[in-house]
């Protein structure tokens, strides 16, 4: 169940997708920051209808630019 002040915070309010991946950037950044291991996969549960959800977060490795 989504915890209630979560729910209202206004930084949550994602309305598109830029915002979407705005926020999903941050998020990812912050707990990679914070020392969390943010590579896996979470399942999300679509309560009242919604649907239910696997979530996997994956490193890419990038070529560095010239």
């Amino acid at each position: 169940m989504p915890r209630e002040d979560t729910m209202e915070d206004p930084h949550l309010n994602v309305t598109d997708e830029p915002t979407f991946e705005t926020i999903l950037s941050e998020l990812i950044h912050t707990a990679h920051q914070n020392g969390i291991d943010v590579e896996g996969g979470w399942g999300v549960d679509g309560e009242d209808g919604h649907p239910d959800w696997d979530v996997v977060v994956t490193v890419v490795d990038r070529a560095a630019d010239d």
